[in-house]
């Protein structure tokens, strides 16, 4: 191989100067970003999708990324959120009776970089001792890089801590769900005979929360992040839901809180994930503190505090509600067996809970499916009463 072929045509500079070169894919270009990694073994494409992912570049320690290609039926959101991939292998051609086409493919025409041929296992032992790192991404198919600027904007990166993100990833304008989630043969259903009416608040949805709602017996109007108290009483719902999505909740916090209080006033059952759940702790009292380097992956085990079962959960998180800090009346439900970390609350004797994993799965494991049911119940239990 010819030298100027043996050149390596992307760079990852963390901001510390520490430098993993390996080969571009997708869009060309750079970006700057978070850097976190994530463990699951399936399902990149709606990995590289949801929107809690927004300013994270995303490394995969599972190292068959694109063998299964992509297809828009695995699509969290209308696009890729993640600002970037970074792989041990190179993507594979899909081998899958579902793609619609290549990876490579589809990062290229949304912009996304990717970054092949790293030693994902080295990174990913930095990441945990140090945390998570800013970098700079980078990808040119030439192999010039400005390896001092990469690390002078890495290191100017801002990061995460005080920034809201949901403003940029929310819907524009409300709509009507009704997709149910996927079943075999018929694909996705649509919702036909709904019981309750769901109000979900838009942080950055994913499309298999909304679908969840769905299957449960919902008719779910999404409104955008910025929604008032009055916005979602206006349309009576039954249930309020409050979505995952990305960056600093207490930044989010600032609108969302007194949103939430204003719900929390009715009393009606409410359901959080993710950022949802930490935006409901701060609305309750609490606080959340950044993470070292956060949750992200489809294998974590997290012990409910009522039954003493344990549940493997799917995770994308960067910052966590600090237990310490919760107020007399809100319960500690669960918790991860990783860290110990907050890992669901509940407002003791009304129907107002939330987890800080992913029940929908997308990618993972389908443990937690119970806790639709459970929003669905509390909303009937209440109508019944």
């Amino acid at each position: 191989m010819s030298a100027a072929h043996s050149r390596p045509t992307a760079c990852l500079a963390l901001a510390d100067g520490t430098l993993f070169h390996g080969r571009g894919f997708g869009a060309t270009g750079e970006t700057v970003a978070e850097l976190v990694f994530n463990t699951a073994m399936t399902g990149y494409q709606e990995i590289m999708t949801d929107p809690s992912y927004a300013g994270q570049v995303v490394t995969f320690t599972f190292p068959h990324i694109g063998n299964v290609g992509v297809n828009p039926d695995d699509d969290e959101t209308a696009d890729p959120v993640a600002a970037g991939m970074v792989v041990k292998w190179d993507p594979t051609a899909p081998s899958n009776w579902r793609a619609a086409g290549p990876l490579v493919d589809w990062l290229t025409s949304r912009g996304r970089i990717g970054i092949g041929g790293v030693d994902t296992r080295r990174l990913t032992r930095a990441i945990r001792r140090q945390g998570a790192p800013h970098v700079a991404l980078a990808h040119d198919p030439e192999g010039r890089f400005d390896i001092e600027a990469l690390v002078a904007k890495a290191r100017a990166w801002s990061g995460l801590v005080g920034l809201d993100l949901a403003k940029d990833v929310t819907c524009a304008q409300s709509y009507r769900w009704d997709e149910m989630r996927w079943a075999w043969p018929e694909g996705y259903r649509p919702q036909t005979a709904p019981q309750h009416r769901v109000v979900a608040i838009d942080y950055g949805a994913k499309r298999n929360i909304l679908r969840c709602l769905a299957s449960a017996g919902c008719a779910v109007t999404v409104l955008p992040a910025t929604a008032t108290a009055e916005d979602v009483l206006a349309l009576d719902p039954d249930g309020v839901f409050l979505s995952n999505g990305p960056g600093d909740p207490a930044a989010t916090g600032a609108y969302a809180v007194p949103m939430i209080r204003g719900v929390l006033a009715r009393d009606l059952p409410v359901f959080g994930i993710c950022l949802g759940h930490q935006m409901l702790a701060l609305a309750l009292g609490a606080q959340t503190v950044k993470m070292n380097h956060g949750h992200h992956g489809a294998n974590h085990p997290v012990k409910d505090l009522d039954t003493g079962k344990v549940e493997i959960t799917s995770m994308n998180h960067g910052f966590t509600v600090d237990s310490q800090t919760l107020p007399a009346g809100v319960v500690e439900t669960h918790v991860s067996l990783f860290d110990g970390s907050n890992c669901g609350i509940r407002v003791a004797d009304r129907p107002v809970f939330s987890v800080q994993y992913h029940p929908e799965a997308s990618p993972g494991p389908q443990d937690s499916y119970y806790l639709f049911e459970r929003f669905a119940e509390a909303m009937a239990a209440r109508k019944a009463a």
